[in-house]
């Protein structure tokens, strides 16, 4: 019967060990996340609205001047 000595558990200090390695690893999973959608998706519609068929349309766009249209279309229910 050979019985050899297990190594000592650390018990001091594991939950500070454990939770370093983990936020870490977070950390890089969120900032590829958010890369990802910055990149992927943010950038592509920015192009779309600032694509060249309409360069103007955000520079002279007047939201008064819709919202008016559309009431009187009849778009909204609640304004008169």
């Amino acid at each position: 019967m050979s019985s050899s000595a297990l190594p000592k558990l650390q018990m001091r200090g594991l939950l500070v060990k454990y939770l370093q390695v983990h936020f870490v690893g977070t950390l890089t999973v969120a900032l590829g996340v958010v890369t990802f959608c910055k990149f992927d998706m943010g950038e592509p519609r920015k192009q779309a609205y600032t694509c060249a068929t309409t360069p103007d349309f955000y520079r002279n766009y007047d939201s008064m001047k819709d919202f008016e249209e559309m009431r009187k279309a009849g778009v909204f229910q609640s304004v008169k």
